[in-house]
């Protein structure tokens, strides 16, 4: 088992540590009790191999002292281990509360949200100690941070995770509308005006060797291979995790049919994930 422990101070970017995990493909746990870690072997349900987990103040001081103990018997247990660490200065976090106006976990009527920063940093010091990686995220906008977080742990995880979902719509159904790209090959020659071919589909061999004498077919079907290949791995500088490709038709059961699925094994050169 997999296992990433975030911690740090409230409001330097835990939240967003976690949501970078979980599109990762990570199990993602926010606000365990630290006493609870040695036991998710063995209580998650379908043995997950990938768990990331949010540990901060909320865990009592015990069990914050013994954390380093916690550590070692987890590896005992031959589980891959590793924590990070996300801090910022005092004056960054007091923006950044007064920005949202969310309460700290650690302030009451007797201590102020200053006082609770410093209460915080002496209860995750036996945390910050053992970590094994520390981000300041003081002068980190939301979209630096989470580049530096995909740019730290993508590589040694879980490589490409960019997926592609690629589908099939008939105009006169409507326009999908959660849609990265939209292609209208309605300009194609229409299988559904031979009589032999109209009660099939893009998928069965005849409509396909239909369109695939049509060299206008052939030049749609090339055309977006070529723009696709190119422009699809740019989102990946964005820190995007999935790209949506839609393709139309008047009906959504012939030409958009085929092109999806001729597209889908031409873009698999690509080495994405490809839900059809």
């Amino acid at each position: 088992m997999n296992i990433i422990i975030i911690s740090g101070l409230s409001g330097a970017g835990k939240s967003i540590c976690l949501r970078v995990l979980e599109d990762l493909n990570y199990f993602c746990i926010d606000n365990l009790p630290a006493e609870l870690l040695p036991f998710l072997a063995d209580k998650l349900p379908d043995k997950k191999n990938n768990i990331a987990v949010s540990i901060d103040a909320r865990s009592s001081r015990e069990q914050l002292a013994k954390f380093p103990d916690i550590i070692t018997k987890l590896k005992q247990q031959h589980q891959q281990v590793r924590q990070i660490f996300l801090d910022a200065d005092d004056d960054t976090l007091l923006r950044r509360y007064q920005e949202t106006r969310r309460k700290h976990p650690l302030t009451d009527e007797a201590t102020s949200l200053v006082e609770a920063f410093e209460k915080e940093r002496v209860l995750l010091d036996p945390i910050l100690k053992a970590t094994d990686l520390a981000i300041n995220t003081s002068r980190l906008t939301m979209q630096q941070l989470r580049k530096l977080l995909y740019d730290k742990l993508r590589p040694n995880e879980l490589g490409n995770t960019l997926s592609l979902q690629i589908s099939s719509f008939g105009f006169k159904f409507g326009t999908p509308n959660d849609v990265d790209y939209l292609f209208d090959v309605r300009c194609l020659p229409n299988p559904y005006w031979e009589p032999e071919l109209s009660s099939f589909t893009g998928r069965d061999p005849a409509v396909i060797q239909f369109l695939e004498k049509q060299p206008l077919t052939q030049r749609m079907l090339s055309e977006l291979d070529d723009f696709l290949s190119e422009w699809v791995p740019h989102y990946e500088t964005v820190n995007r995790h999935y790209v949506n490709i839609a393709i139309g038709c008047t009906g959504g059961q012939h030409r958009s049919v085929y092109i999806a699925e001729q597209l889908s094994k031409r873009l698999e050169k690509l080495s994405y994930e490809i839900k059809l």
